[in-house]
């Protein structure tokens, strides 16, 4: 029966109609989303202004989205959505270092470079080296690991929000630790900055009197075979917003203190003045889980 239905039937039938989805987790997931959503629905009794209004606000983050910034992304990062994934996900492997979000800048793939190399050669700011190793959760080291770093620059800026300033691929780089899953590379120490208020969500943020301030932070994912991919920050000890960053995604474990070498050794190791500002960080990775969670299968011409 689809008729004359009232709010409680029409949630019912709505479920009813995902009775034949082969796909039991989408199933699953799709009765959940229309019990959930229909409850929020019934809770705030939208006027049809309203909903119009939601209507747009979704248009208007998709047509944002492009080649180089992912506005849903940056809507579920402000809604805390992105950290809400990462802890119930980070809860299955305690032991290894905390993820934190993706951000909505990872949209360019990342120059391979050497280990050592500058990441940001075109950013102004005194060097600095980023050193560290990649690690099982049982301390043993995990030689050949893929590392793919990007950051802002002293200003706060992605290469991508400064076209014509920055090449794409300043402030990003992909290494392999060596023997040792040691790594290293030289960069800039990154600056906070606001995250994008040009569209849907900084008309959010200014709606509810929010800043749009994220902490200095270098962003990292790193993988290895046999070991889940983890991502992740290295925050910047002392930095402003480090207590209110507007996406939620500061951990006390990834906040780094960049602090001054004065080792001339050091220094002509990592091939930079002396002295120099370091953060040090290692990387622990867990290894692959089974999970009883099965993946959807998205049509092909859904995920278009």
């Amino acid at each position: 029966m689809t008729t004359d239905l009232g709010p409680e039937s029409l949630t019912e039938a709505v479920i009813e109609s995902f009775k034949n989805t082969s796909d039991e987790r989408l199933k699953a997931i799709l009765e959940s989303l229309t019990r959930n959503l229909h409850t929020f629905v019934r809770e705030i009794s939208p006027s049809i202004p309203e909903w119009e209004a939601a209507i747009d606000f979704l248009t208007s983050t998709g047509r944002k989205c492009s080649d180089v910034r992912q506005e849903f992304i940056l809507l579920s990062d402000v809604l805390g959505v992105s950290m809400l994934v990462e802890t119930i996900n980070d809860a299955e492997t305690p032991d290894a270092t905390d993820s934190t979000v993706l951000g909505p800048f990872h949209m360019v793939e990342s120059p391979a470079r050497e280990l050592g190399e500058n990441i940001s050669p075109e950013s102004g700011g005194a060097v600095c080296v980023v050193r560290g190793k990649v690690l099982s959760v049982d301390g043993s080291p995990l030689p050949n690991a893929r590392i793919d770093v990007w950051q802002a620059n002293t200003k706060g800026f992605y290469d991508v929000q400064q076209p014509g300033i920055q090449s794409v691929g300043n402030g990003r780089g992909l290494f392999i630790t060596d023997d040792d899953g040691a790594f290293f590379f030289r960069s800039v120490v990154p600056s906070y900055y606001p995250i994008p208020t040009d569209g849907p969500v900084g008309d959010l943020l200014e709606a509810t009197g929010r800043h749009p301030y994220r902490p200095a932070h270098i962003h990292f994912i790193v993988s290895a075979p046999g070991f889940k991919e983890l991502t992740t920050h290295i925050f910047i000890g002392g930095s402003e917003y480090i207590e209110s960053d507007a996406v939620f995604a500061v951990k006390e474990s990834l906040i780094t203190p960049f602090t001054t070498n004065e080792d001339p050794v050091a220094a002509s190791r990592f091939g930079v003045g002396c002295p120099f500002v370091e953060g040090v960080i290692d990387i622990r990775l867990h290894p692959e889980i089974q999970t009883s969670k099965q993946h959807i299968h998205v049509p092909e011409e859904v995920s278009r």
